[in-house]
């Protein structure tokens, strides 16, 4: 191939966004979520998230300054040295591997606005393919800080650039110069390293508010990321849109953009009053609403930014969150659904997802609204296979014409598919359930129509077992694949498969033992988080519940609490403390069963590291019939087992080794 040739396949890739994408992102995060997206759990949701999403954006993965506590990644210190939070580097890759070979493409978090520094001015020197790669003080912005960084430099014999900041400046952290050679080249190399030697498959740029468009422009042309979005973070559809242009190179737009005034009008409409919202207002304009504009915008209700977090409100929607994500799988653009409501209403949200992909949604369909008043909202979609009608509020307030049969409902939230789809239905989305389950079969076909189904995963026949629409599945504890089809005289037709994997889950108490005889605590507080929400400690405020109860055992006295364990992916993250919170412990991770600490003197970042103790571990002496009788016993992922062979489970709350 000719460089001519090689340099016009790449100007054609960089289009910002795919055309008549019908894709649908996960933001595979929320604030503070260390234990649910580190690599390694990301990696073993791939099965499942392969299902429904084609592209998960995941925390910015390049090491931070160390500085001894977690970050969630926009303190960003290395680019080339990928070992965060979240992992180790080799995870990263397996992960980015596992999720491609599912056919799930890996966003990067990309930090470029800004970066940190140790002391005021120094950046690290990375070595990358034999080259170093370091930024200067020179690439500072000259106005950075409001001039704070000036006058220091100045005062230590320091020079900053000649040029001040291209967009919005930012107090926290050194505010780059994108005119500078070297900085270009830099983030030039880092994007490649990012997209060729990483493998993620694009860009989500951070706060790009903070420079001007035509870097991340110019950055994309010469990368060619197949999916880039921008965080310009702004409600007024016309300033996004005005990025969006900016992004151009030759003509041609080189970056989506999150649809902040999407996001803000599904806000304003479910927040609108304080007992009820004002479904009118999803009226308001929005990026999507733009049919020019619509393929490059990635819509969304909630992020990170504007969640309800621990001890700050920010900008949360306040109720209806199957409404709001209804509405925003129903609509155009790139939807990208928020992690906590993925983890929280995931049967919902599946489901809304499988009638969006059967209908065949896509970035740049057509929609119209069919109703609309405070109380509801209904509005159809073209999809590239047949419409979708979604109805969001009171749904009673709406009776559609009988051209649409029902496929999908839930709290304030409807959908309907045409009669002339010509399909069978299954209500209950694929996926890991903890109890038994119930699936509604629905013909949605305009002809006269049985349904015919198995559960064997085999293809339904005219003789397989028949039944009428509307009629419900017991799905049991176990694995199943439910298929049905429309049997239309003595042809079946329009075939779906769901496979169930129900878990029989029973909640259990692990209890937590803490010795401090290393160091000498004489109490012990327990600050606690993470799992299912539900592990915050009594008192709110730091350092946590103080813990006197005290049990003896290999003659040691041991600080003791106990939880509930009430999922398989639950857990309890810990920090331990004395007096009013320091000296504390580092971080301990991930506890779902009995575990004993001991506190030791040694420290790491000035605070002290935690030894786990195999005080407690039981091994369970039982004949191999015993222990298939024994109906409470779990693996350390919660499930329950009736043919345990060597390793660690619980059993009451107890874990045990068999040997």
């Amino acid at each position: 191939m000719t460089l001519f040739a090689l340099a016009m396949t790449m100007t054609t890739m960089a289009q910002g966004w795919p055309a008549n994408y019908q894709g649908v992102m996960l933001q595979g995060f929320y604030w503070d979520s260390f234990n649910d997206s580190q690599w390694s759990t990301l990696e073993a949701q791939a099965d499942e998230l392969s299902q429904y999403f084609s592209l998960v954006w995941i925390p910015q993965s390049g090491k931070c300054n160390d500085n001894g506590w977690q970050s969630m990644g926009y303190d960003d210190y290395y680019w080339f040295d990928q070992n965060s939070s979240f992992g180790t580097e080799a995870q990263l890759r397996s992960l980015i591997n596992t999720f491609k070979a599912k056919g799930i493409g890996t966003i990067a978090d990309v930090v470029v606005n800004h970066r940190n520094t140790n002391g005021w001015v120094t950046f690290p020197a990375e070595v990358y393919n034999g080259v170093t790669y370091q930024l200067q003080s020179t690439d500072i912005c000259a106005n950075d800080d409001n001039g704070k960084t000036k006058t220091w430099a100045d005062a230590n014999g320091y020079s900053l650039s000649t040029n001040n900041d291209t967009g919005e400046g930012w107090d926290g952290m050194r505010d780059l110069d994108h005119k500078s050679t070297n900085v270009q080249e830099n983030v030039k190399a880092y994007l490649g390293f990012l997209l060729n030697d990483l493998q993620y498959a694009g860009f989500r740029y951070d706060m790009v508010k903070g420079f001007s468009g035509s870097y991340v422009g110019q950055y994309n042309h010469d990368s060619a990321p197949t999916y880039s979005v921008g965080e310009y973070w702004d409600g007024n559809k016309t300033s996004v849109v005005n990025w969006i242009n900016a992004t151009k190179v030759d003509g041609t737009i080189q970056s989506a953009a999150f649809d902040f005034p999407f996001r803000y009008t599904v806000r304003d409409a479910i927040n609108a009053g304080s007992s009820q919202p004002n479904w009118l207002k999803l009226d308001n304009t929005s990026v999507m609403a733009d049919a020019s504009y619509r393929r490059y915008a990635v819509t969304f209700v909630e992020n990170h930014d504007t969640e309800r977090r621990s001890g700050a409100e920010q900008d949360p929607i306040k109720r209806d969150t199957l409404a709001a994500n209804a509405y925003l799988l129903a609509m155009p653009g790139t939807p990208c659904v928020f992690f906590k409501h993925w983890k929280d209403c995931k049967k919902d949200i599946a489901q809304m997802i499988n009638v969006r992909n059967f209908a065949g949604i896509h970035n740049q369909s057509e929609y119209s609204k069919f109703s609309g008043d405070a109380s509801h909202y209904a509005v159809r979609t073209k999809g590239a296979n047949c419409d979708l009608l979604a109805v969001v509020g009171n749904v009673s307030k709406y009776t559609p014409p009988t051209r649409w049969i029902k496929v999908a409902e839930g709290y304030h939230y409807c959908y309907y598919l045409p009669n002339d789809a010509n399909t069978a239905w299954i209500d209950l989305a694929s996926g890991e359930y903890l109890s038994e389950q119930t699936a509604t079969l629905t013909a949605v076909t305009n002809e006269n129509a049985q349904i015919v189904y198995t559960t064997d995963g085999s293809t339904p026949t005219a003789s397989s077992t028949k039944v009428a629409s509307g009629t419900k599945v017991t799905i049991p504890v176990g694995t199943t694949t439910l298929t049905a089809g429309l049997l239309i005289g003595s042809t079946v037709t329009g075939i779906v498969s769901r496979t169930y994997n129900i878990i029989d889950f029973q909640p259990y108490d692990i209890t937590i033992y803490v010795n401090t005889d290393q160091v000498g605590w004489s109490n012990v507080n327990f600050w606690t988080w993470g799992g299912d929400g539900s592990h915050s400690p009594k008192n709110s405020n730091w350092p946590g519940d103080k813990v006197s109860t005290t049990v003896e055992k290999d003659g040691k006295q041991w600080f003791t609490h106990t939880y509930t364990i009430n999922n398989p992916s639950d857990c309890v993250n810990f920090v331990f403390s004395t007096g009013t919170g320091s000296p504390q412990t580092v971080d301990i991770n991930d506890i779902n069963s009995d575990t004993f600490f001991e506190i030791s003197s040694e420290t790491e970042g000035g605070k002290n590291k935690v030894n786990v103790v195999s005080t407690g571990i039981e091994e369970l002496q039982m004949t191999s019939d015993e222990l298939q009788m024994d109906d409470a016993i779990y693996d350390l992922q919660g499930r329950r087992v009736t043919h345990p062979t060597h390793g660690i489970y619980i059993r009451g709350g107890k874990k045990f080794i068999v040997r």
